[in-house]
């Protein structure tokens, strides 16, 4: 036996010195006719919902968390071929996407802009400014009432507007999509617990800039001064925009097995 030679593992070779091909019962699964992905199911799963919604939340979606910590490079890999950024805060269990933005490079914009309305703006600072208080004085966590968020968000329309049953439709359906979205979750009947989401969703600076806006309109701003400052910053929306955000796909709760 000279030094060129090499010891190959009978199982690994074949006649002619060719490794053997994968037999096609190993061959992976297609998932339906004529299907070309390499991705397993439950990754391809993570990655729609990535897609489809603002969060994946690791308290609420366990087992896509847990798929898609396992899974990041892959699932971050496909993102940034449709020029989208994943974000994952493992600190607060919160992944989201972002669309890439660049000067140097021509980018196709996949994401579509779609801000939180001028009521769930209201709620959301009302949100995130107990959420703060209630960290600051030590407290683990923050609770509000509906009729609080009500109550706070109505002092905010125009007081001459005597339409109030319509306005509080409007502050109670945003509180609805708050809930549906995570930022706060229904302990019981009208009384909710704030997540970590508010954080994300609302900065502090951004925080501050919409405050500025509700202090301009207390002291008597101009209505058309005010609502346009109102218009730069109401849009509290973490990835401020959404592929596919459908309303009618159902969170599907999932729970650790």
């Amino acid at each position: 036996m000279t030094d060129t030679d090499v010891t190959h593992d009978d199982a690994e070779v074949r006649s002619g010195g060719f490794i053997s091909p994968v037999a096609m019962e190993d061959d992976p699964a297609e998932l339906f006719a004529g299907d070309t992905g390499t991705l397993d199911a439950d990754v391809r799963r993570v990655l729609v919902r990535l897609l489809q919604r603002r969060f994946l939340l690791a308290d609420r979606h366990t087992a896509q968390w847990r798929t898609l910590l396992e899974n990041q490079q892959v699932v971050e890999s496909r993102l940034h071929d449709l020029f989208v950024h994943l974000v994952v805060d493992h600190d607060r269990g919160i992944a989201y996407k972002r669309q890439v933005r660049s000067a140097e490079l021509d980018v196709p914009v996949l994401l579509r802009d779609e801000p939180y309305t001028r009521a769930e703006t209201l709620v959301l600072v009302h949100l995130r400014t107990v959420f703060q208080r209630e960290r600051g004085a030590g407290e683990t966590s923050a609770r509000v009432d509906v009729e609080e968020l009500e109550a706070t968000a109505l002092t905010y329309f125009d007081p001459d507007d005597t339409n109030v049953a319509a306005h509080q439709r409007e502050i109670r359906t945003a509180v609805a999509r708050l809930a549906k979205d995570g930022v706060i979750e229904e302990e019981s009947e009208g009384r909710y617990r704030v997540t970590s989401l508010v954080e994300v969703v609302l900065s502090t600076e951004r925080l501050t800039e919409l405050r500025g806006w509700l202090q301009a309109r207390h002291d008597g701003e101009g209505a058309e001064e005010a609502d346009a400052s109102a218009d730069r910053v109401a849009g509290a929306d973490v990835a401020d925009d959404d592929a596919a955000d459908t309303d009618d796909a159902d969170d599907d709760e999932e729970t650790a097995p």
